[in-house]
């Protein structure tokens, strides 16, 4: 075949490439799901690798590639092109890809057993198109403690690494075991590491003025009994999460502390929590989207603040 060929065929591919991202989007909004590629940097911030390492050249599995350091907006999650202004290197791509040329290895980050692209994006998304099956790669692998699936979202990856975090901080404080039944249950990253934070506070100023420091689990089980707990309790008995769909106890525990550190910092440190606690709520919680559920909210609202009066 001629040059010219070539270029008609890579033509047509790109064109084909770009069809099946077109069906692969409508697709993914009919059945509500992401068909993003991943973002390294993100789920590098996620899952937080402990060692980095070079690891050579390897053959690897095109269907192991999920996500790109730096061009996830361009590619969708099966490496289809998502922009006409790829079109170009694309195109010299897939020429080359019918001219049997020897392209440059890909160089791929390998995490938790699946690969993003650091260099390459365009190889790749000829390759798959063209139902290459394993392509060769200069690898880094990165170190992690959570095993990745191909098929992986981000909102599964998210859950993860809470459950990995959750884990760990049981194992630390073994507060599960100490306060039987405990509620603590997170919907973002990093929550358990500042609870340590608050822990590790409160004994610290348990400890001030005493000539022997307490342990650790004396100041754990302080913080759950006198500062957790309450927070809790003033949450559930003024319906708080009912503003705030699809959060947990333990979130608003967090949110109100820091709402109530902010308010104390401008009102003096005598700021009642109960008045913390309602100030959150109505300045960060979100109407009922039923209307029996908001006229509900509405009446236990009126209700309560009856109650305070009288």
């Amino acid at each position: 075949m001629s040059e010219g060929t070539f270029y008609v065929l890579a033509k047509k591919d790109f064109e084909k490439a770009r069809t099946r991202e077109m069906f692969a989007r409508v697709l993914s909004l009919i059945k509500n799901e992401k068909a993003e590629l991943l973002s390294f940097q993100e789920v590098k911030g996620l899952v937080k690798p402990t060692a980095e390492s070079y690891a050579g050249m390897r053959t690897v599995p095109v269907a192991l590639v999920v996500g790109s350091e730096g061009r996830y907006h361009d590619f969708n999650r099966s490496f289809l092109p998502r922009h006409q202004h790829l079109r170009r290197r694309w195109e010299r791509v897939d020429v080359a890809h019918y001219q049997q040329l020897n392209l440059p290895p890909v160089q791929l980050y390998e995490l938790g057993g699946v690969y993003f692209v650091r260099d390459g994006n365009h190889r790749l998304s000829v390759a798959r198109s063209q139902g290459v099956e394993f392509i060769d790669a200069e690898v880094i692998t990165l170190q992690s403690r959570i095993k990745l699936k191909p098929d992986l979202t981000r909102q599964e990856l998210k859950r993860a690494v809470i459950e990995l975090e959750k884990r760990e901080f049981c194992r630390q404080t073994k507060l599960a075991k100490l306060r039987p039944g405990v509620e603590l249950e997170f919907t973002a990253t990093g929550r358990y590491d500042e609870i340590i934070r608050h822990i590790n506070g409160h004994k610290y100023y348990l400890n001030l003025g005493k000539e022997e420091e307490i342990s650790f689990q004396e100041g754990l089980l302080s913080w759950y009994d006198t500062v957790y707990l309450p927070i809790i309790r003033i949450i559930k008995a003024e319906s708080i999460l009912d503003y705030f769909p699809g959060r947990t106890a333990a979130d608003l525990y967090v949110w109100i502390v820091k709402h109530w550190d902010e308010l104390k910092r401008n009102y003096g440190l005598s700021f009642p929590l109960q008045k913390a606690a309602e100030d959150f709520t109505v300045r960060y919680g979100q109407p009922a989207s039923n209307p029996l559920k908001r006229s509900w909210l509405w009446l236990k609202d009126i209700l309560r603040r009856l109650r305070k009066r009288f």
